[in-house]
C-alpha cells in the first residue's frame, strides 16, 4: 500500500521497547459527504475503523471495525487501498517508550442499512454516532475545537486524508 505520510514525533528513545498496533479504517463517500464517527463527548471526527487483532487481515478488520463504530456494513468487492499513514510517538504506558501505528485506509462503499453499533466501553462513555458530514466541517472541527484528553495528532491525521480526498467532492 502506498505511504500518504509519516507522524513521527521523534520524542521518544528509538532503542526503548516499542508497541505496535496497527489499524484499519473506511473511507465511506456518499453524495459530497463521507462517513465520519462523531465523538459527542469531545467534538471531533474520525473516520470508522479501529485496530487490526492478531491473526486479522487489515481487510477483516476493517469490515468489523466499520460494522461496530458505524453499524454500516461493507460490501467486500467495493474496498480499495487508498494508502498509508504511520505514525510513531512516545508512549503514555509506563513500560513502553514509544507507539507505533499504521494506518491503513480503504476506500469502500457500504449496505444502505444500518446495524446497532457494538461500541467498546470508552466508544459508548464518548457517545460514538455516525454521521455523513460534510468534510471542510470535519477538518475544522477536528483543528479548531477543544477535544480535552484527545491527542490532537490523531485528528490531525484524519484531517490530512480529508484535504488529500478533495478531489472526491471537488470534481464537476
Amino acid at each position: 500500500m502506498r505511504l500518504l505520510f509519516e507522524m513521527d514525533t521523534r520524542d521518544y528513545d528509538p532503542n526503548g521497547r516499542a508497541f505496535v498496533r496497527p489499524s484499519a479504517r473506511g473511507i465511506i463517500l456518499r453524495g459530497g459527504k463521507v462517513a465520519m464517527v462523531h465523538s459527542l463527548k469531545y467534538d471531533y471526527y474520525k473516520f470508522p475503523g479501529g485496530g487490526i487483532e492478531p491473526g486479522e487481515t487489515p481487510v477483516a478488520a476493517l469490515c468489523r471495525e466499520v460494522a461496530e463504530e458505524s453499524g454500516l456494513r461493507v460490501i467486500p468487492d467495493s474496498i480499495r487501498e487508498y494508502g498509508l499513514v504511520h505514525r510513531v510517538q512516545k508512549s503514555d504506558q509506563e513500560d513502553v517508550e514509544f507507539f507505533i501505528q499504521d494506518n491503513y485506509y480503504y476506500l469502500c462503499e457500504v449496505l444502505p442499512e444500518t446495524e446497532p453499533q457494538k461500541l467498546d466501553d470508552y466508544e459508548a462513555e464518548e457517545r460514538f454516532t455516525l454521521e455523513y458530514v460534510d468534510p471542510d466541517t470535519a477538518i475544522r472541527t477536528n483543528r479548531e475545537k477543544n477535544h480535552g484528553p484527545k491527542d490532537q495528532r490523531m485528528l490531525e491525521r484524519e484531517a490530512r486524508i480529508l484535504e488529500m480526498l478533495s478531489f472526491y467532492w471537488d470534481a464537476p
